[in-house]
């Protein structure tokens, strides 16, 4: 018998090396990946939030598989030191006030936080949304700067498989298109270390 996720979990492609993360960006900002090896100014913002997303079926149902506009129309599939990943959750604030903490408390905690965390409807691979939610992780100032800078061990531009698979899910060959997601797990953390985050 299946058993549903709890309604929030984090669930991600990983190994012993790297969780893998997803952006979409446009043509300027892949250039420079290519040119530099990591995200730069000033096709990229350092002092701009950016929001990275451990589900790649979200990241389709965000940017439309590549097709929803120019500034989304590459794909990234972006791996990032589990170091990186758990510095975020210790650092992270919910967007929205946490039913423990007081409006006072919470507005201090998020006004000085370097990451936002937004629980969001997970997506099937036809984009249909789901009964539990997937983590978005907006990362700003210092966050950015160690991101770009310390934590990325990785950047694939994955448009062409993402749009394979859309192909094959216009086609109506789900299970075909199945095959080719990656194999997403829970990622193991103990969610009360971080009760401000659940």
């Amino acid at each position: 018998m299946l058993t549903k996720p709890p309604e929030k979990q984090i669930r991600a492609f990983y190994t012993p090396e790297f969780i893998r993360v997803y952006q979409a960006y446009g043509d300027a900002i892949v250039k420079d990946i290519e040119k530099n090896g990591t995200f730069s100014p000033p096709s990229f913002s350092l002092t701009r939030m950016t929001w990275i997303k451990p589900s790649f079926c979200w990241m389709m149902y965000r940017s439309g598989w590549g097709y929803k506009d120019a500034k989304q129309n590459n794909i990234l599939a972006i791996d990032i030191t589990h170091e990186g990943f758990l510095w975020c959750l210790q650092h992270a604030m919910l967007s929205k006030q946490h039913p423990n903490l007081s409006a006072e408390e919470f507005a201090k905690l998020k006004e000085h936080s370097p990451v936002v965390i937004q629980w969001d409807p997970e997506r099937d691979i036809q984009l249909n949304k789901l009964d539990y939610r997937s983590i978005q992780i907006g990362i700003k100032n210092e966050a950015v700067e160690k991101y770009v800078n310390e934590w990325i061990v990785n950047i694939t531009n994955i448009t062409s498989e993402c749009q394979h698979i859309k192909a094959l899910v216009d086609k109506g060959e789900i299970e075909r298109a199945k095959l080719l997601l990656p194999d997403e797990q829970i990622y193991p953390i103990n969610q009360y270390d971080y009760p401000y985050l659940f």
